[in-house]
């Protein structure tokens, strides 16, 4: 595992934020619910909104939260004053399923100052069970001077 070592102390406070300012990640309900070094987070409560014809959640919402949690886990361990976007997406749908609610889990595995590697995975969680939907791997692009 890398060494995890935010480059900003205000790394929590700064995702917060970001994703505060995305009226998409507003519009379909996805909430942070956890930030830490190289490690992020975001729910997504089952909205019938935001199904597909066949009753589940349609995959493109699947990898918006997978994207917004990949590119968080990213910018945790971001020098300040450097922002982050996504250079390539890869990810494999597992399986449907019914859900209360989804998580997607950013996880970073390879930090760096110019390109960060990302996992990120979404699960479907009912009661007690977790449905693992989509596998993802995520390359962000370190960009001096945006502000996220």
């Amino acid at each position: 595992m890398p060494d995890l070592i935010p480059r900003d102390l205000k790394f929590a406070t700064r995702v917060s934020e970001s994703l505060n300012r995305q009226a998409f990640m507003q519009r379909i309900g996805a909430m942070l619910s956890n930030v830490a070094p190289g490690a992020v987070d975001v729910t997504l409560p089952n909205d019938p909104a935001l199904h597909q014809q066949h009753g589940f959640v349609h995959g493109g919402v699947l990898i918006s939260i997978a994207d917004s949690a990949a590119g968080y886990a990213a910018l945790t361990l971001a020098a300040p004053a450097t922002g982050v976007l996504t250079t390539e997406l890869k990810v494999n749908f597992l399986r449907c399923a019914e859900f209360k609610r989804a998580v997607a889990r950013g996880r970073v595995v390879k930090p760096g100052r110019t390109l960060s590697v990302v996992r990120c995975d979404v699960f479907g969680l009912k009661e007690a069970e977790e449905v693992h939907l989509l596998t993802g791997i995520v390359t962000m692009m370190h960009v001096d001077g945006i502000t996220d």
